[in-house]
């Protein structure tokens, strides 16, 4: 493990989940237990808005209309928030279907997962919802990225495998050769490939576009990794929420881990922050976290 000089900053509301940074240079991040919005600005005090009580806000994204992204989980809605802060939350036609992973694709839609539902979900800029079946059920669709080929990549959770959706909403399923590694992270790589992170086996996963695989084992197959991001030195960057780590891995496969400087901190959601720097939501402790790139 490598030493590195990682900055605490600490933040209103309570569980920091998942982290991007905004149209507008700022860093904006989920606060999943306080049911809150917010947004730092390195050297400035945080700012956040408070959403409905409970409602879960999980992962956030820019869209492409300049506003931010994000799904509430437990109130299985959609929400929008510009850079002023002003919100708004979009139903799903489909009850009880959990959102949670969201990221803009190629077509000018937003697509996000559905895990309780098996489906996939795009909605438009204007709040307009398409509801996609998988073919599976219990798939638990979680993390969901756009591939270099156009079409939107996601990891299926409990069916152990990466799906693949097409504008069109036709979906490719490959199955993964590790059996239950229950793939959560997911993004797209400086090599044009998908990476993944498997939280029960202890990998990092590399998906080209035709469906090729390769895993990667962490050096502590216990530490529990779950959010992935590309860095601006050319790796991915990821989270390990049960080993207290943030790690590196290149394109071809090298990896290095940083242990967190407060024990217990629970890493969930990294991003390349608008300094060059890696940004990670703590969930416990409620701290935002930067390391410089080396």
């Amino acid at each position: 493990m490598t030493d590195v000089s990682i900055e605490e900053h600490p933040v209103a509301g309570s569980g920091p989940y998942a982290i991007t940074t905004g149209p507008d240079g700022a860093l904006w991040y989920t606060l999943v237990h306080s049911g809150q919005i917010g947004r730092l600005v390195p050297g400035d005090e945080p700012e956040s808005w408070r959403l409905d009580p409970g409602c879960g806000p999980t992962i956030i994204t820019t869209g492409p209309d300049g506003a931010l992204w994000f799904t509430e989980y437990q109130a299985h809605r959609i929400g929008r928030i510009t850079v002023d802060g002003a919100v708004a939350e979009f139903a799903l036609p489909t009850p009880e279907s959990g959102p949670f992973g969201i990221a803009a694709g190629s077509d000018g839609a937003l697509w996000f997962t559905e895990t309780t539902g098996d489906r996939i979900g795009r909605i438009t800029t204007n709040g307009e919802v398409t509801e996609f079946p998988l073919p599976a059920t219990g798939a638990f669709p979680s993390a969901i990225t756009a591939g270099a080929d156009g079409a939107m990549w996601f990891t299926m959770n409990q069916a152990n495998a990466i799906g693949r959706i097409g504008t069109d909403g036709t979906v490719t399923v490959h199955p993964l050769p590790t059996a239950a590694a229950a793939p959560v992270g997911i993004t797209l790589g400086p090599d044009d490939a998908v990476w993944y992170v498997a939280i029960a086996a202890g990998h990092i996963g590399r998906v080209t576009t035709e469906g090729e695989i390769t895993e990667f084992p962490l050096p502590d197959r216990t530490g529990r990794p779950h959010a992935i991001a590309p860095g601006a030195d050319g790796a991915l960057w990821f989270t390990e929420w049960g080993g207290n780590r943030v790690g590196s891995i290149t394109t071809d496969g090298v990896i290095k881990v940083h242990d967190l400087p407060t024990s217990g901190s629970e890493p969930h959601g990294i991003a390349l922050g608008p300094d060059g720097a890696l940004w990670t939501a703590l969930e416990t402790g409620a701290r935002i976290n930067r390391e410089p790139l080396p």
